[in-house]
């Protein structure tokens, strides 16, 4: 596991890299008043689990394989829907930006920005989102170098905000497919923050709907368990009670109703690493 000072996402959740690991988790975008049913659904799933779990939803998908499609209920009705959502279940929770404006109104409401990564290069972007001093979440380019990332992050420092998460979510080769490098590791750690593996986008496949994105979700198991085993701080996963219903990103969403076997799969494989005392010890080697 990397090592890092405590995080405080909020003021009810801290994250030490000798505690529960992170997880983000919740539906891809938000859907007006069904979502706050959604967001139950989670709840429920991962109730008990040693996990600091932080909600997620986004109030608009920019990245669209075709102009038609889904976009989100919008900044304002996305915000009032999140309030409501971290006041109902008392939990932190996370929405994405895509514009430097977004992120003060946004950091008014919700616990951690999350930069998307295709943005994770703009430099205004990271700046505001810094400048508010709300938790940032970079998600790495599907198109970035793993020893780049630090650069993505520092922006974000440079504000003077070190409340800094990045999210490792595969790289992208032109053919419809992600693929994620766990050896990469020791060169994400240089981030120097916790690290997160988002297990749902990185079994995407862009444009492979034809004008949609497609995926597929029984393989986010398989990277959850891997990121476990590799060291990974945090684990980011997608979830809805009924994904092809969902406006975006339905194939590659955990059914809700499997989202806590899943999960007990993964906790069960970190469980043995860290009682293995093997943790970080292959990316210390190679230091």
């Amino acid at each position: 596991m990397t090592d890092f000072a405590p995080l405080a996402l909020a003021p009810e959740a801290v994250l030490r890299p000798d505690g529960p690991p992170l997880l983000i988790a919740g539906p891809c975008v938000l859907e007006g008043e069904r979502s706050l049913e959604v967001a139950e659904a989670v709840a429920e799933a991962v109730a008990g689990l040693d996990v600091t779990w932080v909600f997620k939803a986004s109030f608009d998908k920019a990245n669209r394989t075709a102009a038609d499609g889904g976009r989100g209920v919008g900044l304002a009705a996305g915000l009032d829907l999140l309030g409501r959502i971290r006041e109902r279940l008392g939990v932190p929770v996370l929405t994405d930006v895509h514009l430097p404006e977004q992120c003060a109104p946004a950091a008014e409401v919700v616990d951690v920005l999350q930069i998307p990564a295709f943005l994770c290069r703009q430099t205004d972007l990271l700046e505001a989102a810094g400048a508010t001093g709300a938790v940032v979440n970079v998600k790495k380019g599907q198109f970035l170098a793993p020893e780049k990332l630090r650069h993505a992050v520092d922006k974000v420092r440079r504000t003077g905000n070190d409340r800094v998460l990045a999210t490792e979510r595969g790289a992208t080769f032109g053919y419809d497919r992600l693929v994620v490098d766990f050896a990469a590791l020791p060169e994400l750690r240089t981030a120097g923050c916790p690290l997160v593996l988002d297990a749902t986008h990185a079994v995407q496949r862009p444009g492979g709907g034809g004008d949609r994105t497609g995926g597929d979700w029984t393989r986010a198991p398989i990277l959850l368990r891997a990121g476990a085993a590799a060291g990974f701080d945090g684990f980011f996963v997608e979830t809805h009670p009924d994904p092809l219903s969902s406006p975006s990103d339905g194939p590659n969403m955990v059914p809700t109703d499997r989202l806590r076997a899943v999960l007990e799969e993964a906790l069960a494989v970190r469980a043995a690493v860290l009682a293995g005392g093997f943790a970080g010890e292959t990316a210390d080697r190679v230091r």
